[in-house]
């Protein structure tokens, strides 16, 4: 199981997933469920923020950042 038909006996990673049964992976608990959820949201914030950051930066500066000698 979980053999393909390559000749040196790769084993496949979606055929080796397949075989896992659903009673082996984690359940998280509804509070495990809510704190991934705040940190992907804060995470993402974050992300935003920095985004937002540098487009300001770009806007203050101006084109003159990009010329300058080498």
């Amino acid at each position: 199981m979980g053999r393909t038909d390559h000749p040196f006996g790769v084993v496949s990673i979606g055929a080796v997933m397949n075989e896992q049964h659903d009673d082996d992976r984690i359940v998280l608990t509804e509070a495990q469920k809510r704190a991934r959820r705040s940190r992907s949201v804060a995470i993402a914030l974050a992300l935003a923020a920095l985004v937002i950051l540098f487009y300001v930066m770009m806007l203050v500066k101006g084109p003159g950042v990009l010329n300058r000698p080498i």
